[in-house]
């Protein structure tokens, strides 16, 4: 389909949609949602917020049973922005910096509150000319002795703002211990004005602290549902995809029927049993209405629990791709996005022999200001699957993400240096005042020439140049991929693999295997681009270290199989704790197959295919009834493999190998010193399992479409679902999307419909997940990386529908 028929059909769209015409269901299913993109001129402005559906809207909404004052005093914020000194961060990153901080506190005498589960205060941010405000709360309490069910206190929980007006706020702390609670703070970070249009000053008027005693507070850890929950997943099902939701084994022999009841009529549309089943992390109630499959918008009703209303649909996940899309858009980066932002960091540089090159443009990376080359990349190269699975059946979204695409690319190729540098990365937490040569200017941009880095921009570049019409970008696409590719595979060749040095950048913890993979599959691309044979000979030559690195023989007591070790060495596993890529091995290898076919090297890495595929579904039953794929199987003596294991684990404490061990207690011994474990093996800030799970939801989508494996396709789709709220605390992590969405921590850009965060992480060293009510880093910062993820399974998802 050309572009330009896509903008005709983007036309005649609009102009139905904005005479209220049926069209408008070509946009999205949700017609409320249509208008809005319409309205934002296709996203070319933000999204607005819907805060009537949020986790927050329906915990306000609970009964105070009892409320008690803290103080009657008003606590002020104040601060001013103008005549501000240079911002400095600590030495090894001196840009990683704010211009200060405005707090105020409230000391207790040592109180206990354990007869009360939230705190309640109101606050009035008055900063003229500002789009985004916020403060922080920090609870304190003299933790002697850790008491049982409860966790100490830790970290600051970002409350997210109306400029302007009296915000009222809560924060539920069930879970704190607050045995002997010793001092409340508040503050809010100076981080410059974001836009011209804010003032020099700011103020926040915080008043009416208090905590209260409310029923039923919402449950932060464990594998089971809430009591009065249905966990289900909040975007809707696929109209004729597996359907599941899944109720507390508690209601056993209470509840045994629930119903389909139609949102708009009340009628009940069919009824089903609950089927109560036990696995590895307990009893639950299983409501499974598969066999439903007529489109409409229903709730779930069983006993005295329902839902909220969802759809059932072919398109369900259409809604989800604008909001995300949405997200993407409000984190660019040297453009003015309305509402969040003006045109940032245009006094942001990179400096290499002599030359500065800006360093304004793609997205920022999460709720900072941080900027990774790589990343931009990579989350363009996910547009541009979302482009291509969408043109047919929806050109307005595929238009609307080829060019969030272009914003990302021209960024890349912007900040290629030449032979082989780029810049690279900027850790980032304050506005700039966009005047080159002014005392706010950075010029300490990364720069490296990474042969890995390469590899994978040049696969990126030519699967755009493949995509995108014939123009200047599509020749300048095609030239870097071989220009990036040369220079890497050169490299490679003299050096070998690279030392990865920064830590911060999201390729430090790339295996061996992962590296042989992302070679072969930039190449495949190059030969898919080009037609030269020599790329499909390195292809072909780079996949072979790839398959001595898979495990083929079975292990364990349910024969595990499929799985592939970091390196040849065979002494740890291919894992990921934050970041993943872990779907380019199965690409590369499908990959093969597509330009190789017919030979021997098609048939072993179609082999290799099956037996990954296998290997994931070999999995599943650890984390039933949910749909989650665990993290996989572990070696109990992994942490032997030092380079590896510190490749993994950033950071890792003192005690990281008698922590490594406690953690694989916590999973599922599977026979012949191995383990299985839900949740990765972490131990520092970075972890959340969004960007994770997704990426092995990607892989088990990219085995489905070449195997023709429904059940594969379906473990894929069960990782959005899981997003949305099919998960143990029916939560939607995406903002907007479905009900019952909680708010991210956005620091720097404030609350965007869309975002998706770092995600649910697990408590201490157990395996079950844990999504606490503190808003805070990591796990609930809002993240570019989990965005792409998403935008990319659900894309292989459309594109097997297609070619079923």
């Amino acid at each position: 389909m050309s572009q330009r028929y896509i903008a005709l059909s983007l036309f005649f769209l609009l102009s139905a949609v904005f005479r209220g015409g049926a069209a408008s269901a070509d946009l999205c299913p949700d017609s409320v949602l249509a208008r809005q993109i319409v309205e934002s001129s296709m996203l070319h402005s933000p999204l607005p917020l819907d805060f009537e559906r949020s986790t927050a809207s329906r915990q306000a909404a609970k009964t105070v049973e009892a409320s008690k004052l803290i103080t009657a005093d008003t606590l002020v914020l104040a601060y001013s922005t103008a005549n501000l000194d240079r911002a400095r961060g600590p030495e090894n990153d001196p840009d990683y910096a704010i211009y200060g901080r405005a707090s105020a506190s409230v000391d207790i005498p040592c109180e206990n509150w354990e007869g009360y589960n939230r705190i309640a205060f109101s606050v009035f941010p008055d900063y003229p000319g500002a789009g985004v405000v916020n403060v922080n709360l920090v609870f304190n309490n003299d933790t002697k002795e850790q008491r049982d069910g409860y966790i100490a206190p830790t970290g600051a929980h970002l409350v997210n703002l109306q400029n302007g007006r009296r915000n009222d706020c809560i924060l539920e702390i069930d879970d704190l211990q607050r045995d002997r609670v010793t001092r409340i703070d508040f503050y809010t970070d100076i981080k410059g004005p974001a836009d011209v249009t804010a003032g020099d000053s700011a103020s926040y008027r915080i008043a009416n602290l208090r905590v209260e005693r409310v029923p039923d507070p919402d449950k932060t850890r464990g594998w089971q549902p809430g009591a009065s929950t249905i966990a289900h997943s909040n975007s809707g099902y696929a109209a004729d995809g597996t359907k599941t939701a899944i109720i507390a084994g508690s209601h056993k022999g209470k509840i045994k029927n629930f119903s389909l009841v139609d949102a708009a009529t009340g009628a009940i549309a069919a009824t089903f049993p609950v089927k109560y089943a036990s696995t590895t992390t307990g009893t639950y109630g299983i409501l499974d209405f598969s066999d439903f499959t007529e489109p409409g918008t229903f709730r779930i009703v069983a006993g005295n629990l329902a839902t909220e209303p969802f759809p059932l649909s072919d398109r369900v996940w259409d809604n989800s791709l604008w909001r995300v899309l949405n997200f993407i858009y409000c984190m660019r980066c040297g453009d003015a996005v309305d509402g969040i932002h003006g045109r940032c960091h245009t006094d942001l540089f990179s400096s290499h022999e002599g030359r500065f090159t800006p360093f304004a443009g793609g997205w920022h990376d999460a709720g900072d200001l941080s900027q990774q080359t790589l990343q931009t990349s990579e989350v363009a190269n996910a547009l541009i699957e979302g482009y291509l699975a969408n043109r047919d059946t929806n050109p307005a979204l595929a238009a609307r993400m080829l060019e969030e695409a272009k914003w990302g690319l021209r960024f890349v190729l912007a900040n290629r240096l030449g032979n082989g540098y780029h810049a690279s990365s900027m850790g980032l937490l304050h506005w700039t005042d966009g005047i080159v040569g002014s005392f706010d200017d950075i010029s300490t941009v990364r720069v490296q020439n990474k042969a890995y880095d390469n590899f994978l921009y040049a696969a990126h570049e030519a699967a755009a140049a493949s995509a995108v019409a014939n123009g200047p970008l599509r020749t300048g696409l095609r030239q870097a991929a071989v220009e990036d590719f040369d220079f890497a595979l050169d490299k490679f060749r003299k050096e070998g693999f690279d030392t990865f040095t920064q830590p911060y950048e999201h390729t430090y913890s790339t295996s061996n295997s992962l590296y042989y993979a992302t070679i072969s599959l930039a190449a495949a691309q190059l030969y898919r681009l080009t037609g030269e044979k020599r790329y499909a000979d390195i292809a072909i030559e780079m996949i072979e270290p790839v398959l001595a690195c898979q495990h083929t023989e079975p292990i364990g007591k349910l024969g595990f199989r499929g799985f592939f070790y970091r390196d040849s060495s065979r002494r740890s596993l291919v894992h990921s704790i934050h970041q993943s890529r872990e779907h380019i091995i199965p690409q590369a290898l499908v990959a093969i197959c597509d330009i190789a076919p017919g030979g021997d090297i098609s048939s072993r890495c179609r082999r290799a295919v099956e037996l990954y595929g296998d290997y994931l579904k070999t999995l599943m039953y650890a984390t039933a009834p949910y749909a989650m794929i665990p993290s996989g199987i572990y070696r109990e003596d992994e942490y032997l493999d030092d380079h590896g294991f510190r490749q993994l684990h950033l950071f890792p404490p003192s005690d990281a190998t008698e922590r490594f061990s406690t953690q694989l207690a916590g999973g599922i011994p599977v026979g012949d010193g191995w383990t299985l474990k839900r949740f990765p093996v972490w131990f520092n800030v970075f972890n959340g399992n969004t960007a994770v799970h997704l990426d092995m939801g990607k892989s088990a989508a990219i085995c489905a479409r070449h195997l023709g494996d429904t059940a594969l396709m379906d473990i894929a789709e069960g990782q959005l679902r899981w997003t949305v709220g099919e998960n143990p605390f029916n939560q939607s992590l995406i903002y907007g999307e479905g009900s019952n969405y909680p708010s991210l921590d956005n620091f720097s850009s404030g609350e965007i419909t869309g975002a998706i965060p770092v995600g649910i992480r697990t408590h201490g060293d157990t395996d079950e997940p844990f999504w606490p009510e503190i808003n805070n880093a990591c796990y609930k910062e809002v993240w570019l990386t989990s965005a792409g993820k998403w935008i990319s399974l659900a894309s292989e998802l459309k594109s097997f529908s297609k070619n079923e």
